[in-house]
């Protein structure tokens, strides 16, 4: 019985969200949450990024998730008080007893213009190709239960045409920044992924439309620096696709361990509206950043779960490739 509720539950989030990767550090994945983000970087050329999520592990087959993302920063003394970012990310899921295998690979471009002194307007575009594929080979059906047992030489009678299918997807997004002064600024996005209406599904078409439903992302940051040793850091992010949303928020702090900010110690708390507390640590020596997570489960299947969600790492390196003079012209940013 057990085992029939989670696959219940799985179809359930499967229907949903599963067109979608998610991390609980979105902030440390910045191109999946909008394009927008790509070169926003204001205090480096470029970043390198990895990351790595294992979910339901405690209940059944784990989904695992992983990414490596990079972007740069174009023509800083080209434009006035502007810039580009470009950036690409490649992203793999793994999902469930069926090996939903899901293989995406995006590119993205960035426009950054400074509005005044204070103001930072960016607006952004990605254009990604997505492959999934399962083994319907290992899948069980109503249809095959036989009274004690999914028995497998039954036939499931399920409409399936395909093993694999791939399609191209679109994203945009816009950002605003203000920078208030050396000590605080406040930062606000907004994305929608899928404006091409992707069709994606395993099934005959003439049995299912499958085309994918918009997904809307918002996000509000802000940054902090209280006194000389910490920068906090309070984030809020939303997404919603059709019935399905999502809510996350929490703070960051950054503790300055040298007096210099080239040790610093993170640490962090957020809450998944209905789902997860999720405590983070971490740790950033000189232009590298490593940050943990783990997702500690509150919702009703924390019976199921022992409240054993995920966890996630991820790993960002930072850099300059120009001098300080040929960079041009750089918004404000809070730092040690």
């Amino acid at each position: 019985m057990h085992f029939i509720l989670f696959l219940v539950f799985v179809a359930g989030i499967l229907q949903s969200n599963a067109q979608d990767l998610h991390f609980s550090q979105y902030f440390n994945a910045p191109i999946l949450v909008n394009p927008a983000n790509t070169g926003f970087n204001p205090d480096n050329d470029y970043r390198i990024g990895a990351n790595y999520r294992n979910q339901w592990g405690a209940v059944g087959t784990p989904f695992k998730t992983m990414s490596v993302w990079g972007d740069a920063q174009l023509f800083t003394g080209k434009f006035e008080n502007g810039w580009m970012g470009v950036g690409g990310a490649l992203y793999r899921d793994a999902a469930g007893a069926g090996n939903l295998i899901n293989t995406s690979a995006y590119a993205s471009v960035a426009y950054h213009q400074m509005l005044g002194y204070s103001s930072l307007l960016s607006v952004g575009f990605t254009g990604g190709f997505i492959s999934k594929r399962i083994d319907i080979a290992k899948l069980s059906f109503d249809n095959q239960w036989n009274g004690q047992f999914f028995d497998i030489t039954i036939p499931s009678n399920e409409p399936f045409a395909f093993s694999q299918t791939a399609y191209a997807d679109l994203q945009a997004g816009i950002n605003y920044a203000y920078f208030a002064s050396d000590k605080f600024y406040i930062n606000a996005g907004l994305s929608a992924q899928h404006i091409n209406r992707p069709k994606e599904s395993f099934f005959d078409p003439l049995v299912s439309d499958a085309s994918i439903d918009m997904r809307y992302t918002a996000f509000l940051n802000a940054s902090v620096k209280i006194g000389e040793s910490w920068i906090v850091n309070p984030n809020v992010y939303m997404s919603k696709m059709n019935t399905a949303s999502e809510l996350v928020l929490g703070v960051n702090a950054n503790r300055d361990l040298s007096g210099d900010g080239s040790r610093q110690m993170i640490l962090g708390l957020y809450m998944r509206n209905g789902d997860a507390v999720i405590p983070v640590f971490g740790f950033q020596l000189n232009d590298t950043r490593f940050t943990f997570n783990y997702d500690a489960t509150v919702s009703t299947l924390k019976a199921a779960n022992n409240t054993r969600g995920a966890y996630e790492l991820s790993i960002i390196k930072t850099g300059v490739v120009s001098s300080a003079l040929s960079r041009g012209v750089r918004c404000p940013s809070v730092k040690f």
